[in-house]
């Protein structure tokens, strides 16, 4: 789809391809890829997915094991980003599946609203956000700050709909397997350039940062960077590209993005049309409030399936039948609940 409009965007105006890598916004893509290395390298390590089979072994109900799972994949994408935390915690939810009988195709889909639930807080937490904290020139602490209005009623609400959609039945294990092993150098060299990657982030060192860790990885374990998604970093790329062209048509201009209503509004649906990630780059083309336009694409990543590539994610690698609709009767309400809070606090404060 990108390709595709740039290459209409290109022929319309073919002037303006040698100005294409100045509207590409650098720093995002820099802290993107740091961090898919890091987060790789935490996947790959086994560590989590070890805690994940020990836990299972204790847990004695669906809805406890529901709570785990979420409160599990919210932390994560706070730290990982929500792809990345999808990608450790619904392959360890269909391998929970096989040791017990398990509603897999309901905690996928409630491991996509956490995911984005959790990921609201920090400022590497979805790919929008690091957008606009690269943007915004905000500190890390204060990006977190914030944020906390939508996240905490995005995060309750996730609790409310988990107890009603999951019940306190018990779970009986059919084969308890040995927890897999753990890489323990790949997981020792991630942590450790963790922290020193987001503290040289925080201060838009991005480029430093992410050379120091793609030197290290590129030596200790270059087989790792092959398992990079490198066509998501297109995908982001292509991105700018397209709404940087779109931008300059000037196709928002009608509506009064000045208002932080309608500045919230705007991204919330437009989010169920075009996905979360390029209505934050669109709407950063006509306004400066960051803090509105994160709150309302992060908000607007629940909802339809569209809304968030992170939802599109999990039920691809979750391959639970019947998963799109069911999704929908969840993350519907869901959207429209929290939607509807964030608009009145929006409102108020």
């Amino acid at each position: 789809m990108f390709v595709a409009a740039l290459l209409v965007l290109s022929a319309l105006a073919p002037q303006k391809i040698p100005a294409y890598p100045g509207l590409v916004h650098w720093p995002t893509i820099a802290t993107l890829l740091g961090l898919m290395i890091l987060t790789k390298g935490v996947e790959l390590s086994g560590w989590l997915h070890r805690i994940g089979y020990r836990m299972m072994v204790r847990i004695g109900n669906q809805r406890l094991l529901a709570l785990f799972l979420m409160g599990a994949a919210a932390l994560l994408a706070m730290v990982l980003t929500n792809d990345i935390a999808l990608f450790i915690v619904v392959p360890l939810t269909l391998g929970l599946g096989e040791l017990a009988e398990l509603p897999l195709r309901r905690l996928v889909i409630f491991e996509a609203l956490a995911v984005n639930a959790g990921s609201m807080l920090t400022p590497i937490g979805n790919p929008q956000n690091i957008f606009l904290w690269q943007l915004s020139g905000s500190s890390f602490g204060g990006f977190i700050l914030h944020m906390l209005p939508p996240f905490v009623i995005a995060v309750l609400a996730l609790l409310l709909f988990t107890l009603r959609a999951f019940p306190a039945r018990g779970i009986h294990v059919s084969e308890v397997r040995q927890a897999p092993a753990i890489h323990k150098p790949v997981l020792l060299v991630s942590l450790l350039l963790y922290i020193p990657f987001l503290v040289l982030a925080d201060l838009r060192y991005t480029a430093v940062g992410l050379m120091l860790v793609a030197v290290v990885f590129f030596i200790a374990f270059p087989r790792l960077l092959r398992r990079i998604d490198w066509s998501l970093l297109v995908v982001f790329v292509l991105m700018f590209i397209d709404l940087g062209l779109l931008a300059q048509y000037r196709v928002l201009t009608s509506f009064d993005l000045a208002r932080s209503s309608t500045l919230y509004l705007s991204g919330a649906l437009t989010s169920q049309i075009i996905s979360n990630v390029p209505t934050a780059i669109l709407l950063a083309r006509y306004s400066s409030n960051w803090t509105v336009i994160a709150w309302s694409v992060d908000v607007g990543g629940f909802g339809l399936v569209i809304g968030s590539l992170a939802s599109i994610i999990a039920l691809r690698i979750g391959r639970q039948p019947g998963s799109f609709a069911a999704f929908h009767v969840w993350s519907v309400p869901f959207f429209i609940v929290v939607g509807t809070l964030t608009y009145i606090w929006l409102s108020i404060r």
